[in-house]
């Protein structure tokens, strides 16, 4: 299974370079605009060689569409020919089990060869939602039975549930009680210690959001590259980072547009969560001296700039962290600067300009 993990660096990326689609709804944009744009941004980064695009999921969030990850993919599925598609990620305590084995079977029997299974453990909302997700008045609970979870996932996928288990009869279709069949790999994705050790422990590829937990991603790729034990999916560890960067045509332009997704995170970290806002309403906030403090140390996690400026950041973060990976989220109001931000890095870096 591993060459189904391990990815292909393109022209002169030393590593492979992949795609985090937030599905972002921008002010005065609408979902459909914004699911539209997804598509755009699949086949642009099939057309110019990079290796994955994966969608990530969020509940209750006005200004990101992508609470439904299997549903979106099996849309980008349509419109797509070879790029990977998979979930950077699809938050497993928040499902059963047997259902997402479900889906992701069915992913794979609309795209074989294609679909990754990336599983988070946080709820990818607050706990009010989380709560009403989960039909639990203690949503951690789930958080805290993720191994549990996640080994039953594992089976449902392989149908290897041992005789006596109460779902030894229970089988995930498409899957392989039907004949033989691939399945997704599994990927662990995480922005603390937790995901990264039991990844490794259990010899999975882990993904790590280094794009809104900096200070955790040496600590987190320490810990799973020590805990790493080779298993049947990989015979040595393989870390991906989640990366925030987006390039512009000058240093001018790209910082409009990474402030538009700086303040939308304040928004979001201080209780008003809204639609993606533009440029224009960005640079007009008057923002008092905390808020500035905190989209200061945002942006500072922002690669952004010219494309070269972008080419050498993502270049030194790679040195930095060791990444096997990088797998970028360009995170602005406007689908057009999104599209064009991952043309121009995949300039900078000479990767292919294949026929759309």
């Amino acid at each position: 299974m591993s060459d189904a993990i391990r990815g292909t660096a393109r022209g002169e990326s030393p590593v492979p370079l992949s795609v985090l689609d937030l599905v972002t709804v921008g002010s005065g944009r609408t979902a459909t605009q914004a699911l539209a744009t997804s598509v755009e941004i699949g086949r642009l980064a099939e057309r110019r060689g990079y290796h994955r695009h994966w969608v990530a999921e969020h509940h209750s969030m006005p200004g990101v569409a992508s609470s439904s990850p299997a549903v979106i993919l099996a849309h980008l599925a349509a419109h797509t020919r070879g790029i990977r598609l998979g979930s950077g990620g699809v938050m497993l305590p928040n499902h059963a089990p047997l259902v997402i084995a479900e889906q992701f079977g069915t992913l794979e029997a609309l795209a074989p060869g294609r679909i990754d299974l990336g599983l988070g453990r946080a709820p990818g909302t607050d706990g009010a939602t989380a709560a009403a997700l989960r039909r639990s008045r203690t949503p951690d609970e789930g958080a805290d039975d993720f191994p549990r979870q996640l080994a039953e996932l594992t089976r449902f996928l392989d149908d290897d549930f041992p005789d006596g288990h109460p779902y030894a009869r229970v089988h995930a279709v498409p899957g392989p009680v039907q004949g033989p069949a691939g399945r997704p790999p599994i990927w662990l994705l995480g922005s603390s210690g937790f995901s990264a050790r039991l990844a490794g422990t259990l010899g999975l590829p882990f993904a790590f959001a280094h794009h809104f937990s900096a200070r955790n991603t040496l600590p987190a790729l320490d810990l799973y590259r020590e805990s790493f034990r080779p298993s049947e999916a990989l015979d040595a560890p393989y870390a991906l980072i989640g990366v925030s960067a987006l390039a512009a045509e000058d240093e001018k332009e790209a910082r409009r547009q990474v402030l538009t997704g700086a303040l939308s995170m304040l928004r979001l970290r201080t209780g008003r969560p809204g639609l993606i806002p533009t440029p224009e309403e960005a640079e007009a906030y008057r923002f008092a001296p905390a808020e500035r403090e905190f989209v200061d140390g945002w942006l500072a996690n922002v690669v952004h700039g010219t494309a070269d400026a972008v080419r050498s950041g993502l270049d030194g973060l790679r040195e930095r962290t060791g990444a096997d990976e990088l797998m970028i989220t360009a995170n602005a109001h406007g689908g057009e600067a999104r599209s064009r931000s991952y043309g121009l890095i995949a300039d900078a870096y000479g990767l292919p300009d294949g026929p759309g």
